[in-house]
């Protein structure tokens, strides 16, 4: 065959490794009960009611009550992003034909009402937060049913009722994936896919000194809708683990952490680049005895981790990486990231300064947020890992793009348990996503490393043709550009009847204006910087000089650029709730940019 699929040495005999080492735990309801056992009741979610008071504990809160109800009585779960829009929320209600939907603040439920027409199927609503009085108004209005959270907790205390757990193969989460084009598809996610995931990510981060017990605590901030965050928390519940959830506004999230002290951070390059350039922004700033000291330390600890060494009690930690350990709250002992590649520069860094591991994984929601890791220890960069022991992953041929399995690289398709069923009610999407033998075929293109690692080195998806016939994969070159100081974030645009290509770059607000001081003798705001031809050339220098450093091909390179003061977002509409390009977005609100750039260029 011209594609060879490889799996884990952690699969004994072939097998993949499905379920928990006692073999008792088969679902996620299960999975709950050994959590509050291991922990005897103890803490699971915790919060801030206010910035001035410290994080209250519970044993459960609203979302954790929702999420462990529906396991408990084989309900399906289906998570609302408050990011997704009207249209989409609409369509995901409608599709999945729900009844009933819990909803935090009275400002949702009145999202919901202002399309209820549109939603014949739902009945009820259960809102967390005390119901407004225009909010009886209005679900009187339409004929809908309004239950506190409160509420619905003395009527389940009063009427308690048999548990009705769900079979392994039962389907317990549609996790809707965003997209970035359309409407979203929902992802049919099942209790045995889920715990194979969390039970191989385990087998593997546990040979590297990582164990979860009830003495950990996990800081949630990622969307509770995302596969990545809901496979962490499950995690975390299964060994009794607590989760802080922060209190909801990014700009407090390094607050929240230093008092919450987690000993678990997920994260994504977007927020782990930002915490790079705060620090380096501030250490270039600094003395240049300062700086020194830094690069020694820094040099030291490299030296640590090519011998597979991390930690955090050397002379160097006490002399220069304290202050920055005590911003992660001081007990940080495993930082994992997603989503999208972190440079190695970033990676070396936080190794070095955090002093712990940091772990990349790769996957989609489809095969349930993750199929393979990196190995704790491992000082290498540029990699994801070696498939988790729960599937196996092979590289099919992409003959238009030349990518052969033959070379070992093609697109990454995966097959196992922790592949998802397919969309629900969508055959012809499931179709183009699962083939006939159940691989699930990704759009990624990997490549297989000497050392039994993937690399992930392009897209399929979101190729396309200039007008000489050169087929361009514009994350690719985004993923090379962002590796610049000065850049927070690129859009790579080029079309079939274009030569070349253009870009809208985002500065890095962090960098930026100091560089401009210090190199041009000014102090501007973002908006004059962008408008100032003298950053403009120089940024659009660097991308061509770490163009050429990172590979890129001559018809690759952007022959101009755009710079924008405001950083693409959630809020703005830019991006997904993943943080992955909304591109047909940004590609209509930089239109007349995009068309000026090439009247130029003619």
């Amino acid at each position: 065959k011209n594609e060879r699929s490889r799996m884990s040495k952690l699969c004994k005999n072939g097998k993949y490794l499905c379920e928990y080492e006692d073999g008792e735990v088969k679902t996620l309801y299960d999975a709950f009960k050994r959590g509050a056992r291991v922990s005897n009741n103890g803490e699971a979610y915790g919060w801030k009611p206010s910035p001035s008071e410290p994080f209250q504990w519970i044993s459960y809160n609203d979302y954790g009550i929702t999420e462990q109800a529906c396991y408990m009585y084989s309900m399906v779960l289906v998570p609302l992003y408050d990011t997704l829009g009207p249209e989409a929320c609409t369509h995901i209600i409608n599709q999945a034909e729900i009844k009933t939907v819990v909803c935090d603040k009275n400002v949702k439920v009145k999202a919901i009402l202002n399309r209820i027409k549109e939603t014949p199927d739902l009945e009820s609503i259960i809102l967390v937060e005390e119901p407004s009085e225009e909010m009886k108004e209005l679900v009187q209005k339409h004929n809908i049913d309004l239950t506190s959270f409160a509420e619905l907790e003395a009527l389940g205390e009063k009427n308690p009722q048999e548990p009705k757990p769900a079979k392994p193969d039962d389907l317990c989460v549609l996790c809707y994936t965003s997209g970035t084009t359309g409407l979203p598809k929902g992802a049919m996610l099942t209790h045995r896919g889920t715990m194979a995931t969390v039970v191989a990510a385990g087998a593997v981060l546990k040979p590297g000194g990582i164990d979860i017990s009830p003495e950990d605590t996990l800081i949630s901030y990622l969307p509770l809708a995302h596969s990545y965050e809901r496979l962490l928390e499950c995690y975390c519940v299964l060994n009794g683990a607590r989760i802080g959830f922060f209190q909801g506004d990014v700009k407090l999230l390094l607050d929240d952490i230093k008092e919450l002290q987690p000993t678990l951070f997920p994260s994504v390059p977007r927020l782990l680049n930002r915490i790079y350039d705060k620090v380096m922004s501030q250490i270039n700033s600094g003395s240049g005895i300062k700086k020194k000291l830094f690069n020694m330390a820094l040099a030291s600890k490299e030296n640590e981790l090519k011998k597979s060494i991390i930690r955090n009690d050397s002379l160097w930690d006490k002399i220069v990486f304290k202050k920055i350990q005590a911003s992660l709250g001081g007990k940080v002992k495993l930082i994992t990231t997603g989503s999208a590649p972190l440079s190695p520069k970033v990676l070396h860094f936080l190794r070095c300064c955090a002093g712990c591991p940091v772990v990349e994984g790769y996957g989609q929601t489809e095969c349930h947020a993750v199929c393979s890791v990196t190995l704790v220890g491992d000082p290498d960069t540029g990699n994801v890992g070696p498939p988790l022991p729960c599937c196996e992953i092979k590289l099919a041929d992409v003959e238009e793009m030349n990518y052969y399995a033959k070379d070992n690289k093609g697109e990454v398709c995966i097959k196992g348990p922790n592949v998802f069923l397919g969309y629900y009610r969508d055959q012809a999407k499931t179709e183009e996503a699962l083939d006939k033998d159940g691989w699930l075929h990704t759009g990624d293109i990997g490549q297989w490393l000497e050392n039994g690692t993937l690399k992930i080195i392009d897209r399929k998806k979101n190729i396309f043709k200039l007008a000489q016939g050169e087929y361009i994969a514009p994350e690719k070159i985004e993923n090379v550009y962002v590796r610049s100081p000065l850049v927070a974030q690129v859009f790579i645009h080029g079309e079939s009847l274009k030569s070349s290509l253009v870009g809208v770059v985002v500065p890095d607000p962090e960098v930026l204006p100091g560089w401009a001081k210090t190199n041009l003798h000014v102090t501007q705001t973002m908006e004059e910087l962008c408008a100032n031809p003298d950053v403009k050339k120089q940024i659009m220098t660097d991308l061509t000089n770490i163009g050429k450093t990172g590979g890129l091909h001559s018809f690759e390179q952007v022959k101009d650029i755009f710079l924008y003061p405001e950083q693409f977002s959630v809020e703005n509409g830019l991006l997904t709730p993943t943080f992955k390009a909304k591109r047909h977005e940004l590609k209509l609100k930089f239109k007349s940019e995009i068309d000026e750039m090439y009247k130029n260029l003619v």
